[in-house]
Formats: C-alpha cells, structure tokens, sequence
C-alpha cells in the first residue's frame, strides 16, 4: 500500500498535464472563429442550363476546409503518427506536435515500469522464500523434497496443519485417509459427499458411486511425495502465511503498475488524435469535411 499514494499522484499529474493544454486549445478555437457551418446554402441565382433551365439542388461532398491563411503545417506527414508513436511509447506522438506535456507521458510510463519491475521482483522473492519454508520445514520429516508444487498445493498449506495420508494400508486398493482434520481426509469427506447417498455408509466397491468417488480422490489427494506436516511447528506456518500474503500482494501491485502503464499508452494516443482533430478544425490540417448546397430561386 506504501505505493499507492504515489501511483496515484502521478496519474493525476500526467491527467493534469493533458487537461491544461485543452483550455488553450479552447480559447484559440474561439478566437479563430473555428465553429464552421458544414452545409453551405448560396442564394445567388445559379447559371442556366443549355435547355434553358436552372440547376435544382446540389450537393457534394469531400471538399477540403479551408486553411487559416492558406498556409499548411510544416512535415504534415511527420505529424500524422503522432498517434501510432504514442501508442508505442507514450510522449513520443506529443513530441512530434511540439506539446511540452510529453514529459508527463513519459514520466509516468518511466514511473509504472519501473514499479512493475520492482513488485514482480518481490513477489518472486517471496514466492522463493515460502517455497523454502515449505520444504526445509512441513516437507523435511519425509526426506529432501526436490519437486515443487503448483499454486494451489502451496495456498492448501496455508488452510490445513498436515496433507495427512495418501492410502491408510499399503498393498492393494488405495485407502484413503479418514481424518477429516487433514486435507486428505477433506478430499475424501467431500468425494463421499458428493458421490454416495450415505456419506457414512459405502456402496459396493465395484459400484459406480465407489468408483466415481475414489477417482475424484485419486485426482486431488496430496501423494507420499508431497507429503507436508506443520505439527509441532506453528510459528513457521506463521511466516509461511504472512511470506506467502506478501508474494500475493507484490504480485497484484505489479499487475496494477502494468494496467497503469497500457491505460497511459491509450490515454497518450488518443491525446494525439484529439489534438490533430482541433488543429484540423482550426484550419491548420487542410483535411476537413465539407458539404455544400444550391437551391433553386426562380
């Protein structure tokens, strides 16, 4: 959380950045005189045809606006990616219009990365620390535990003291556990639950219902080789809670610092279409959108 203020800091500030340039925008639009009438009515008399008829409406569309002072902008083509440059590298399309608010941009893409860096950084640090506590500790009473467990094994460490027994009696059928306080024995507690009518009484083994139950322990039951126990070692399954609550935490602070960073891409690129979008309503672009109209006046 100790990053929060600042992420929001600099967001506000880039949004800062953007707005101030619209009001200037604003008032040199006002000042030009850029509110245009797009539909043009001429009441001159329009010229006869050969036939001696006059034109009745007409309309056509396309035309070019005109330019303030008939002057282009400079590198026309240039200023054209601006879009396509911010989308790529936020700033980069604002400093192709000569905008100073590229900086924010820039800095709050510089601001974000560098936050998604250091956060998924952490977060792999504590993800590498509870995976040690979780071997040199609950794995340790069963020999050197070299494999390493998905994510959802590692958050069951957190819920259960021990995994508890994959088969009760070895040789033979697999007997699952029946201590309900271990996650294997949850795991059997919730197959008869969900498959016999009796959780506490058992169908025939060749039955469908006994099948259909021990497969679904089968698939979720912790094997002899992930075996974990935290008896007798309370205060290491403490810090392998808070290890583990800290790589979570750290991984969503990176997963935000990221959102942050594509908003500012999209959030950049748009600037620049908008900005195009006014100079071309100024007149400066020469690229805009016209439509014209005669009526006919005996």
């Amino acid at each position: 959380m100790r990053f929060a203020a600042l992420r929001s800091g600099m967001l506000l500030a880039a949004l800062a950045a953007c707005a101030l340039p619209a009001r200037a925008q604003r008032e040199s639009l006002a000042r030009a005189g850029a509110v245009r009438v797009l539909l043009h009515a001429e009441t001159e008399r329009p010229a006869p045809l050969p036939d001696g008829t006059r034109a009745g409406a007409s309309e056509w569309l396309g035309a070019g606006a005109p330019r303030r002072g008939g002057a282009p902008l400079g590198d026309a083509e240039r200023r054209r990616w601006a879009p396509v440059a911010s989308l790529i590298l936020p700033g980069a399309g604002q400093a192709l219009l000569a905008q100073d608010r590229f900086v924010a941009y820039l800095a709050l893409e510089a601001w974000s990365m560098l936050e998604f860096a250091n956060q998924r950084t952490e977060s792999r640090r504590q993800r590498n620390r509870y995976r040690a506590l979780a071997r040199d500790v609950a794995r340790s009473l069963w020999g050197p535990a070299h494999r390493v467990g998905t994510w959802e094994y590692y958050e069951n460490m957190e819920k259960y003291l021990e995994s508890g027994v994959f088969d009760r009696l070895p040789g033979g059928e697999v007997d699952p556990d029946l201590d309900e306080s271990t996650f294997n024995g949850f795991i059997w507690l919730q197959a008869r639950t969900t498959f016999w009518v009796d959780p506490n009484a058992a169908p025939p083994a060749g039955s469908a219902e006994f099948r259909r139950a021990m497969n679904f322990y089968l698939d979720r039951a912790v094997r002899p080789e992930y075996r974990w126990s935290w008896r007798n070692a309370q205060l290491e399954q403490d810090l392998y809670i808070r290890t583990i609550r800290r790589s979570n935490m750290s991984g969503r602070e990176a997963r935000a610092a990221l959102g942050i960073a594509l908003a500012n891409h999209l959030l950049a690129a748009v600037d620049a279409v908008i900005t195009l979008r006014v100079e071309g309503l100024e007149g400066g672009s020469g690229r805009g959108f016209a439509v014209r109209g005669s009526l006919p006046i005996p």
